[in-house]
């Protein structure tokens, strides 16, 4: 697989550091492990299968940890390091299409300590950073081409 390389690369955070890959490779009938060269590994396969996620539950998850990660610096900064957040994310699949039309997230986050114009203000802040610098979020609302190929041993 060729790298490709840019010539905004040196303005680039993280730039110069060597891409993570990333892997599944077939472990039974429709189970899979999916594994990265950083060591992470995720066990995947069919619904109703126990101990695994599904690829559409992974989709979520990301979503959901992205929304996480990107609001983590606006909500420390306001409520110190050990706040507790969870980020609940849902969505049915439309199997006629195979696509997920809709997914909703829910934060839970308790801000009873902030009079309500500071709650507002957090939550435009934090609204603000997740639709800025999530990632996994921004490329579901815009889409993304999607190019397979196929390297086959013959």
């Amino acid at each position: 697989m060729a790298e490709q390389t840019s010539s905004t690369a040196a303005a680039t955070p993280g730039a110069g550091k060597t891409p993570t890959s990333l892997w599944v490779e077939r472990t039974g009938t429709r189970r899979y492990t999916g594994r990265s060269s950083r060591g992470a590994e995720v066990l995947i396969g069919s619904d109703g299968v126990p101990g695994v996620f599904t690829p559409g539950e992974l989709l979520k998850i990301a979503l959901a940890a992205c929304t996480g990660m990107s609001s983590d610096f606006p909500l420390s900064n306001r409520l110190g390091e050990n706040y507790d957040v969870t980020i609940r994310v849902s969505g049915d699949a439309d199997r006629e299409s195979e696509v997920y039309p809709e997914l909703n997230e829910l934060v839970e986050l308790d801000l009873s300590e902030l009079d309500e114009a500071g709650r507002e203000r957090l939550l435009v802040t934090v609204q603000r950073a997740i639709d800025k610098v999530c990632t996994v979020g921004r490329t579901l609302k815009a889409g993304s081409q999607v190019n397979l190929s196929f390297q086959v041993d013959s």
